[in-house]
């Protein structure tokens, strides 16, 4: 049984949270991430460096993350009316996670980082995020606030706010939605009003910001909150939105803390997973605090005026990946309990046997729990698969030989940024579906791990926007943008791997299937875009987004199934490889042939609910 205060005994959360085997065969044998040393930007890594750093962020993980996972799911974070207060093991464990330089992993030299490629270090951040979601989310988030103010930034902003955030002393947010205000951002009502009495360039926010993850805590010196907001005298709509540096506690000119600033914490969310993660309603401008004489939480202005939402863009597509990497580094957590689960639990016998004489099996024996445990096999090592390869495109746009290549590498990305934060978030929760089912009645206990990291996972389809808003991105945006730009590139990508597979025997079924499946993307595009009518385009733009993402899954499972078969004609057969080429021809079989019935839909352009009177519902 769980000790219900500390969390001992929970599953052995600490053995088995991801396959490091799985993460050396993506990075090496796959995605030649050592290959990437070459360019000028890593040339001083190597691959011995690569897998120091990623055996470092194994090894911290599981001591310092996973052992208070199931505690602070128990405890959470309370607030008195003053002070919000965690249990201390997370303050100890973003300490370290601080202390080794993760946190500036990828930024470059000038700012004390360690120009890691990003394929590398999503590799290392998966360890955190399978071992305690809830405490990733902190570095998680302040490694993308500090990405945006690098990228759009002055000097002044990065000197006094990104360093701290890089040394561990300062945290980050991003305070978009509000009360009644979610997903629709055009009708954010946080106003934002020039005061040069309170500096040069200076602003006073008034508003109310909701669901801010990280919104309030005493786990760093300071809380550096990027707030959408509208400026006085801006026009309504999205176009009309500014982003403001908005910080818990004002910096003096020699970077100590100085006045408290008028934001203050009005009440904390209480979620179903996520539970050490704090989740706040913060109020700006109140008059709680009055910072230099005045109410109303001073602000600074991030890039240009009426350019907030484009600058927050980059902030949230970082956490769109961020949010599709935490899906599958949840379910895969929850996968590999299940499995050794099914292995270790006895029960039931072989088809056909009769009584007593025959002995139980493990459960992993039987027909159905096979099932489930390639399912999840399938989803939650694509799912990697998918966020590694965004990673790696992340460093094509960064590093690739020439303009062009690195122009094509990113959009490449923009059109599959829904689909990264979406797939794993709808299939690999699926995994931790399945997890809870193999262990049967114990699944849903709180004695074993599976019941919390499905709690956990559930969070995902919902966090920076929702499947609805994605569907709508890709289809309504990304498919069509420039002319289909984005989607010629896709196509041609996957069909350059059929042809490169062409001669492969072995792998023809699967080409002709995906082949096909690449085909009714762009037809099913063409024909539901072919009178421009965006409210008919748009009505299944979820089955859309379900097809479309199931084919890349595919397409990057073929090219995993065939580098798995070379892999072992070069170094010999180990049931690891054996698994993948099973994992990618299930892929094939079981999952892929749904697309056709879901491409046949979105064609159809039905309207089943544009017809429906929801006095219906």
């Amino acid at each position: 049984m769980t000790d219900q205060n500390t969390g001992k005994g929970a599953v052995q959360a600490t053995e088995s949270l991801l396959s490091a085997r799985d993460i050396d065969f993506l990075l090496y044998d796959w995605l030649k991430v050592d290959e990437l040393c070459r360019r000028q930007r890593f040339s001083s890594h190597s691959r011995e460096v690569f897998d120091s750093v990623l055996s470092a962020s194994e090894q911290l993980a599981k001591e310092q993350f996973a052992p208070h996972s199931r505690k602070s799911d128990l405890n959470e974070p309370t607030f008195d009316g003053t002070t919000v207060t965690v249990i201390p093991e997370i303050k100890t464990a973003l300490d370290q996670f601080a202390e080794v330089g993760l946190l500036s992993a990828t930024m470059d030299e000038s700012v004390g980082g360690i120009q890691l490629p990003q394929t590398v270090a999503k590799a290392c951040f998966a360890w955190f995020q399978a071992a305690n979601i809830a405490t990733a989310s902190y570095p998680m988030l302040t490694m993308a606030n500090a990405n945006l103010l690098l990228e759009y930034g002055t000097p002044e902003q990065v000197e006094t706010y990104v360093l701290p955030e890089l040394d561990g002393r300062f945290f980050g947010t991003m305070c978009l939605s509000e009360p009644e205000v979610g997903s629709s951002l055009g009708d954010v009502t946080t106003k934002a009003v020039p005061d040069p009495e309170a500096g040069e360039g200076a602003f006073r926010l008034h508003g109310t910001k909701m669901w801010i993850s990280g919104g309030d805590h005493e786990l760093s010196e300071n809380i550096v909150h990027l707030v959408l907001a509208r400026a006085e005298g801006d026009r309504p709509g999205t176009k009309g939105l500014s982003l403001f540096l908005v910080p818990k506690h004002l910096v003096e000119d020699d970077g100590t803390l100085g006045e408290r600033n008028d934001v203050v914490l009005s009440g904390l969310n209480h979620k179903m997973g996520w539970r050490g993660t704090t989740n706040t309603l913060l109020s700006f401008g109140e008059g709680a605090h009055r910072p230099a004489g005045s109410a109303g939480a001073i602000g600074h202005l991030v890039g240009e005026q009426g350019q907030g939402l484009a600058c927050m863009f980059h902030m949230m597509n970082e956490a769109r990946i961020g949010v599709g990497a935490g899906a599958v580094a949840i379910g895969y957590h929850g996968y590999l309990d299940a499995l050794r689960y099914a292995r270790d639990r006895r029960q039931g016998r072989p088809d056909g046997a009769r009584g007593a004489d025959s002995g139980q099996v493990p459960i992993v024996e039987h027909a159905d729990v096979r099932r489930m445990l390639l399912s999840s096999k399938s989803y939650v090592e694509g799912g990697l698969g998918l966020i590694l390869y965004a990673a790696r495109l992340l460093d094509e746009a960064e590093t690739g030989g020439s303009q062009s290549e690195r122009e094509r590498a990113a959009l490449l990305l923009d059109v599959l940024t829904p689909i990264v934060k979406t797939w794993p978030s709808v299939w690999c929760l699926k995994a931790n579906d399945h997890a809870i089912q193999v262990l049967g009645g114990a699944g849903y206990t709180r004695d074993h791990d599976v019941e919390q990291l499905y709690r956990d996972n559930r969070l995902n389809p919902i966090h920076e926007g929702t499947h609805g808003i994605q569907a709508k991105d890709l289809l309504g945006r990304k498919a069509i943008m420039s002319e289909g730009a984005g989607l010629s590139v896709l196509l041609e990508q996957m069909r350059t791997t059929l042809a490169e597979a062409a001669d492969d025997p072995e792998w023809s079924a699967e080409c002709a299937a995906l082949g096909s499946a690449a085909d009714r993307i762009e037809s099913v595009t063409a024909a539901v875009w072919a009178d421009k009518d965006p409210a008919r385009a748009l009505e299944n733009a979820w089955t859309y987004l379900e097809a479309v993402g199931h084919t890349v899954v595919a397409w990057l499972w073929l090219q995993q199934g065939r580098t798995a078969e070379e892999t072992a004609r070069d170094r010999g057969d180990s049931a690891f490889l054996r698994g993948k080429v099973a994992a990618a021809r299930y892929f094939f079989t079981h999952e892929l042939p749904q697309t056709g019935p879901w491409f046949d839909l979105v064609e159809s352009r039905s309207t089943t609910f544009a017809d429906l009177d929801d006095a219906s519902l």
